[in-house]
């Protein structure tokens, strides 16, 4: 299994899209970039090139698509020898993927919810173990958004923790999901937040979503981060102390000063935090 991450700060999601931009501007503040392995498994020539340049000065993680961990299929072994290959090749620290599945004879590309149930945890949990051993390295599951629970006999949060805990996997905390879901499906987030496992914490994410007409919340990541997903990521730094944080963005681009920004703030309050553990 892999040691202790000395991955920190915070990180921005690396999209194809955005290479030639980066290569131009002052990346000083983004401590590491965010990968997804699926997109980029297999590719040479300039890409690959510039993803070899780029981990020269920042270090990558990685944060899968397709892996379908929950699903009712068999896994991908292809996939996941792709994957551990992929990680070593780059000395990628932190593999992690959605607590979800996406297929089931087929890809549909679309992060499905599970039930929140006993057989479902003991599920999820044989597979992430398999999966671990077949990369040499734990994963970290994160929680997802979902809209609608196929069965339910556990709670979101007891789902989480009991797959997390049987599996022996890390955690990838979005915090945006939390809100999300918390307004979505009517619980506080803040008790939510408080009932996780913070020893699991790997690192964190953070993102903006959209507000339907209806009132329900969709979790684009294609707007700036809110108000009360901000002050839910302080809370996280004050419960469980400084945690690498990842800023998702993925379309709605907006100028990269922008999202410095919003990755200036996100140091802020890991600053804060650690000035007041020294205090």
């Amino acid at each position: 299994m892999n040691k202790l991450t000395s991955i920190t700060g915070a990180g921005l999601g690396l999209r194809r899209g955005m290479m030639n931009e980066l290569r131009k501007c002052d990346t000083g503040a983004v401590d590491f970039f965010e990968v997804a392995p699926e997109n980029w498994i297999g590719v040479g020539g300039k890409l690959k090139r510039q993803l070899h340049e780029i981990r020269e000065h920042t270090p990558i993680i990685c944060h899968g698509l397709s892996l379908s961990i929950g699903g009712p299929s068999a896994l991908n072994e292809g996939l996941i020898s792709d994957i551990k290959e992929f990680l070593n090749e780059h000395e990628v620290e932190i593999y992690s993927e959605h607590l979800s599945y996406n297929d089931d004879c087929g890809q549909m590309y679309d992060l499905l919810p599970l039930p929140f149930t006993e057989e479902a945890v003991h599920h999820v949990a044989a597979r992430v173990r398999e999966t671990q051993d077949r990369l040499g390295r734990r994963v970290a599951l994160e929680n997802i958004s979902y809209y609608l629970v196929p069965e339910q006999d556990m709670s979101e949060l007891e789902f989480v923790n009991a797959v997390v805990s049987e599996s022996d996997c890390e955690l990838l905390l979005d915090v945006n999901n939390i809100y999300v879901n918390s307004k979505n499906h009517q619980y506080d987030p803040h008790k939510y937040l408080q009932g996780l496992p913070g020893d699991k914490i790997r690192y964190v994410h953070v993102a903006g979503h959209f507000i339907e007409p209806d009132g329900v919340i969709i979790d684009t990541h294609g707007a700036a981060v809110v108000d009360p997903v901000w002050q839910l990521l302080e809370e996280t730094y004050r419960l469980y102390g400084n945690k690498p944080t990842l800023l998702e963005r993925d379309f709605n681009y907006p100028q990269f000063s922008e999202l410095e920004r919003e990755l200036a703030i996100i140091h802020q309050q890991q600053s804060k935090c650690q000035r007041t553990i020294a205090a």
